[in-house]
């Protein structure tokens, strides 16, 4: 058979694709803009702007522009966590330059060209997810085809709205209905877009009995609906979740359809769980999918593509009414949006597009195993299907979600995994109580998970994990491969990567958690410190110094306080610990408090309070001086004048008045000179006293250089290694043992010492005052050879 002709591609096409490949290879390399072309730039032209200067620049020196926009600001280039862009990526981005280059071209080639591309693509998703006879509507807010369906269903319903408007609509209040579990803030676009009131968002709960908690209540739906249509209201459209935005359960589509065809209503589907359409094996709620009036594809997140517009699909027997809605144009430009995803997804093909969707529903399905073989684990399949009914408030209810770590997944095959730490209190604790963990428990919880999925998105990137807020549950950790895997490029490895990282901060969470109320009453003992309750921090605990002085008003307190707490932060950072000492978060209601970390296994939660206490009044005690300096040194300063005033009257009886006038003075001293001597003063600041400076020359500078203190010396006998506040060998009395007699030995060693230097100074003589040392005078005189015996003897 002859193979068909090579027909020669458009140079411009083929430029045009050089031009790609070798923008995005600038633009990877990470490579910033050289010195010489700063200094370039800076001694251009000041009058005009920098790159609209001289006879234009080339497209290697705009991408490179680009190029330091991008990453300018980044001090490494590991710091950068950009989407990966693959060859399929390359074909989107291309779609966008072939989009421009196709809009000149004539109208007629352009018109048909167009044609082909959007009919094209449209039959390709509608196989793809099985979404039969459906027309595509292509658009790049995701919010913007429900838009348009709302738009569709209002002009089929009032027949007059093209001619009379919104006037049709005030006898007939339009009713469109959203499950609470929807992303925020849907509803209020679509009725500030438009133009109806908030009366018209109608929000249905979810269940909460049986089934699911983020799955729309089917029967208060019912509800709902026959009392809005008995008071003359018109229900229009019904928008459900195939993977709701937080947890990714999907609504009992097949029910709401019945419901929708009962009462004449639109029903819209969206969500996460649609992708998994395109695969062989669905599980039956998010089949019935593909019976509704409409849904909203984002391809784009899905399969890895950048800047791909997002699709809805829908069906609709009236194309003037779809246009008029605005989900067909007969602009041929604006059906070019669907260029990029006509390339790449025939560049994918369709076993690269289940494959990528495949990919992502396993590994969503690898970390669900792998949570489920970790003992502290549980997923909530048994507890979601069989509701405990709220009693006394929902307390019992609260206690009982709260004792483990649990996973909120909606079908055994989700593609979304949501879970959530909490202590198991049904195992023994090794050191630290439980005794008050109740109280608060909710919200201590939220705040260790907020720190766990920012800790495993931080130290697992590729994992794509975050924190999410549900209304039941409360924070969790959500990992939604089918919204990041194709993006970031994850693969098995960095699922067990995430579990193994998981496994290492459950235990610091476990700790955390057991020696928050330990930290607590060890603080409620300590006079000089008091305890903030900040149930949002996850850490072991906030703590202030209080001073002890209460006779201050409030605001110089205040600045006390803020002064002392200020530096003593400084000096904990400054520790060698494992622990971290900060000031809080930046939006932080409490002042003036130091905050402390994570804890772990072996922390003495004892010697950390009476650290923080004893370090406190060190820095109050240093500080009382200063605050007392500016009385000490006017004082010494008045009684330095008047000794000043003293002397020179002493000055003036001595010398006589003659010599104080200045001609008969001068002749006088020449004369007879005078032999005044001069008498220094020292101010000492500790005692805010004058003090003669003859014994300073003398004794007292020798002594005060030979009794300076030396280094501070920690009071906490620490073992080789050893950091700040662990117990070395928790558990174990053997070591506390051995350690506490080492400590004893040493300290009847020190007063051992401290008796003999007191022995030796009792031998010296009344007669000599001042005890100068042997080194120190050796060092200030030298004595001849054959004296030394005589000078001893003497000393003696």
């Amino acid at each position: 058979m002859d193979k068909p002709p090579v027909k020669m591609m458009d140079p411009t096409l083929a430029e045009m694709g050089n031009h790609l490949s070798g923008a995005m290879k600038i633009l990877e390399s990470g490579k910033l803009e050289s010195e010489q072309g700063k200094e370039r730039r800076k001694l251009s032209w000041k009058d005009i702007p920098g790159p609209l200067q001289g006879d234009g620049q080339d497209v290697v020196s705009i991408l490179q522009l680009v190029q330091n926009l991008m990453h300018g600001d980044d001090d490494q280039q590991g710091h950068r966590r950009m989407q990966y862009v693959g060859e399929q990526g390359h074909m989107a981005l291309l779609g966008h330059s072939l989009a421009a280059y196709i809009s000149v071209l004539e109208r007629e080639r352009l018109r048909k060209l167009t044609t082909r591309i959007l009919s094209d693509t449209t039959l390709w998703l509608c196989r793809l997810f099985r979404y039969e006879n459906g027309s595509a509507y292509y658009h790049e807010d995701d919010r913007e085809g429900l838009l348009k369906v709302c738009r569709l269903v209002i002009n089929t319903h009032y027949e007059e709205y093209a001619t009379e408007g919104f006037t049709v609509l005030s006898s007939k209040h339009p009713v469109i209905y959203q499950s609470a579990a929807c992303r925020p803030g849907l509803g209020q676009h679509l009725c500030c877009q438009l133009g109806l009131p908030l009366s018209s968002l109608c929000i249905v709960p979810c269940n909460t009995m049986f089934g699911s908690l983020h799955q729309m209540d089917v029967a208060l739906l019912d509800k709902l609906i026959k009392d809005d249509r008995e008071s003359g209201k018109v229900p229009l459209l019904l928008i459900a979740n195939a993977g709701t935005p937080g947890a990714g359960h999907t609504d009992k589509l097949s029910r709401l359809k019945e419901l929708c065809v009962q009462y004449n209503m639109w029903l819209h589907v969206e969500g996460v769980n649609l992708a998994t359409l395109a695969l062989g094996q669905i599980s039956s709620t998010v089949t019935a999918a593909t019976k509704c009036d409409s849904m909203t594809l984002t391809p784009g997140p899905w399969l890895g593509l950048p800047a791909v517009p997002a699709v809805t699909l829908y069906r609709h027997e009236d194309p003037a009414l779809s246009l008029t809605a605005g989900l067909t144009s007969s602009q041929p430009v604006e059906k070019l949006r669907a260029l990029p995803l006509w390339l790449s997804l025939q560049y994918l093909g369709h076993d690269g597009i289940v494959e990528r969707i495949k990919h992502a529903s396993q590994l969503s399905q690898q970390l669900l195993e792998h949570l489920k073989t970790l003992a502290s684990i549980k997923t909530s399949d048994v507890v979601s299907h069989s509701r405990v009914p709220p009693i006394s408030g929902g307390s019992l209810r609260d206690v009982l979600g709260s004792l483990i770590l649990s996973i909120v997944e909606d079908e055994l095959n989700s593609p979304v995994v949501v879970f959530r730490f909490s202590q198991d209190n049904s195992a023994p604790s090794s050191g630290g109580s439980v005794e008050g963990y109740f109280a608060g428990e909710r919200d201590i919880i939220d705040a260790l998970n907020r720190w766990l999925g920012e800790q495993l998105a931080q130290q697992v990137p590729l994992s794509g994990v975050d924190v999410v807020e549900l209304e039941d549950e409360g924070t969790c950790v959500r990992f939604s491969p089918l919204m990041t895997a194709a993006a970031l490029g994850t693969q098995e490895n960095d699922v067990a990567a995430l579990v193994e990282k998981l496994g290492e901060m459950i235990p610091v969470l476990c700790c955390t958690l057991r020696f928050r109320q330990d930290f607590k009453d060890e603080v409620l003992q300590q006079a000089s410190l008091s305890y903030i309750e900040d149930l949002s921090w996850p850490g072991l605990g906030v703590v202030r110094y209080e001073p002890r002085n209460t006779d201050l008003d409030e605001d110089k307190r205040q600045q006390r306080v803020e002064k002392i707490n200020s530096e003593l932060l400084k000096k904990l950072m400054e520790l060698d610990t494992d622990l971290e000492f900060s000031c809080g978060p930046e939006f932080c209601e409490e002042t003036n408090g130091i905050f402390i970390g994570m804890a772990t296994e072996d922390l003495d939660v004892a010697e950390l309070v009476e650290t923080i206490g004893s370090v406190g009044r060190d820095i109050e005690e240093s500080g009382k001086l200063f605050e007392n300096m500016t009385e000490v040194v006017r004082r010494g300063i008045q009684e330095a004048e008047l000794q000043l005033q003293k002397a020179n009257e002493e000055k003036l009886i001595e010398e006589g008045v003659l010599r104080q006038i200045p001609l008969v003075g001068s002749v006088l001293n020449w004369f007879s000179p005078v032999q005044a001597s001069v008498k220094g003063r020292t101010f000492n600041l500790a005692e805010g006293c004058l003090d003669s400076t003859e014994p300073v020359y003398s004794i007292k500078a020798q002594m005060n250089t030979e009794a300076s203190p030396d280094s501070p010396k920690s009071s906490t006998k620490r073992f080789p290694g050893q950091k700040l506040f662990r117990r070395h060998g928790a558990g174990s009395d053997s070591i506390s043992d051995t350690s506490s007699v080492s400590q004893l030995e040493e300290s009847f060693r020190e007063t051992a010492q401290v008796q003999v230097t007191d022995v030796e100074e009792a031998e010296v003589p009344q007669e000599n005052p001042a005890h100068i040392p042997e080194d120190a005078a050796s060092s200030d005189q030298r004595v001849p050879e054959g004296q030394e015996t005589e000078s001893v003897d003497n000393l003696r």
